[in-house]
């Protein structure tokens, strides 16, 4: 596993040395050997992937998909939100999909947070968040909420195939999680 560990860092460790500007860098060298893969956006196994955006998570990798084999769905926490739902609907209904991998991991940061996070955001720019923080204390319990979301949405065609994990970033192992 490769990481940007060697990048200069500030006071709290975020990248300071123009992330952006590095990252357009690399992209021209990406594109100078890209050739068109001659792929739609119909993801080749069918299957959406829900997943938190913590940067430990290789999900490529950790379940071995290439380009065009998912589309994924990120956010903090992995949670299935309305934009979740949004999206899962069109990966459906306008693209084919028709099996959902739900994966929230260990040691995720909104397990640290509550629902207080949106009042002190509003204190401090003096508007209140539309959304949810959707924190939660138990990952599991919170799996299952997760895939009882996609279960019961009436957008969605597909919901027999709904499945949820818990990935531990400890040992890169998926736990399934009972719906029950």
């Amino acid at each position: 596993m490769t990481t940007s560990a060697a990048v200069p860092t500030g006071s709290e460790g975020a990248i300071t040395d123009g992330v952006t500007d590095r990252l357009v860098e690399a992209n021209e060298r990406y594109a100078t050997a890209f050739t068109d893969p001659g792929m739609d956006a119909r993801p080749v196994l069918g299957v959406a992937v829900v997943a938190c955006m913590d940067a430990r998570l290789d999900l490529h990798a950790a379940l071995g998909l290439k380009l065009g084999d998912c589309h994924t769905i990120r956010n903090a926490g992995g949670v299935v939100t309305d934009d979740v739902i949004r999206s899962l609907t069109i990966s459906q209904r306008a693209l084919g999909t028709r099996s959902v991998v739900l994966i929230h991991h260990t040691g995720c940061g909104l397990e640290s947070l509550t629902e207080e996070f949106r009042h002190d955001l509003e204190m401090e720019v003096g508007q209140r968040p539309a959304w949810a923080v959707e924190a939660f204390r138990d990952v599991d319990q919170d799996v299952r909420q997760s895939m009882q979301r996609v279960r019961t949405s009436p957008f969605l065609l597909h919901t027999d195939d709904v499945r949820g994990f818990v990935f531990d970033v400890k040992t890169g192992r998926l736990r399934e999680i009972d719906p029950a």
